[in-house]
């Protein structure tokens, strides 16, 4: 393997004296922005809030008329925490990722130190664009389809209302984007797994027809039974699973070109050694 390895040999008791660092840094990280994020957590909460007041007028009812309730006194209160957590981990992961990486990077080669910083980039930025399509496309596409099961009721028929809890809205909320977050980076995956030769491009076309039916099977278990929520999860999920073929095809060609070069290399040393 080419380049260099920066780790030295150490005790035992310096490694785990540099996990602690690292681990102090990331959870220092994290406490600051949870106390940032606690403290405007109703205005983050109004915020997740938009989506649903989309779907209100979406469905043509007044945004005055409904709202959301809490049950249990303390209700609200964990929610806030569970947003000024959520809030956190998003916010401390560049610097909780850029802990590990300096963790790990000393024991890697340099040329796979370079392979690896794209994919720490990648990885968030797709994360956060499948969070902005469930924040600005599906979350009021999904509460657009739960309104719509409402009954206004008559003189011998009851009124049903949808009136969600703001612990049920924000969990819904919340396993969206972690379940739109973990789509995304399916090409992060697929392309370390190809440049660790776990994985090829030909294999990835082959299982192509399966991969649609999982898709859609995936799809319909994550997201409510219509049609067009379904296709917003399984659409994005195969056009990814394409580019993830193309970024192993990439990533084959490259390595057969580095062989190539390697052993163009390797057969001019061994005829200088020959003439000399």
């Amino acid at each position: 393997m080419s380049g260099e390895i920066d780790d030295q040999p150490q005790p035992l008791m310096e490694h785990l004296i540099e996990l602690r660092t690292r681990l102090v840094w990331s959870l220092g990280a994290f406490f600051v922005a949870f106390v940032g994020c606690f403290y405007f957590a109703k205005q983050l909460f109004n915020l997740l809030v938009l989506p649903y007041q989309w779907a209100i007028k979406w469905a043509g009812m007044s945004v005055q008329g409904s709202g959301l309730i809490y049950t249990a006194p303390q209700e609200f209160f964990f929610t806030q925490l569970k947003i000024a957590m959520f809030g956190a981990i998003v916010i401390a992961f560049p610097v909780i990722a850029s802990q590990i990486y300096k963790f790990v990077a000393p024991g890697l080669y340099k040329n796979e130190r370079a392979a690896f910083v794209p994919f720490l980039v990648a990885s968030p930025m797709l994360f956060l664009m499948g969070a902005a399509m469930v924040y600005f496309f599906f979350t009021p596409m999904v509460m657009w389809f739960f309104l719509s099961m409402q009954e206004t009721g008559g003189d011998d028929q009851l009124a049903i209302q949808l009136l969600p809890k703001v612990s049920e809205y924000l969990g819904l909320v919340m396993t969206l984007i972690f379940s739109f977050g973990l789509v995304f980076q399916l090409p992060v995956v697929t392309s370390l797994l190809a440049r660790a030769g776990l994985l090829r491009a030909s294999t990835l076309a082959e299982k192509r027809k399966y991969a649609i039916v999982i898709a859609f099977v995936v799809a319909a278990v994550l997201t409510p039974p219509d049609p067009v929520s379904q296709i917003g999860l399984a659409l994005p999920t195969i056009l990814l699973y394409e580019v993830s073929i193309f970024l192993a095809r990439l990533i084959e060609k490259k390595r057969a070109e580095e062989l190539t070069d390697d052993e163009g290399d390797t057969s001019e040393s061994s005829s200088s050694s020959e003439s000399a």
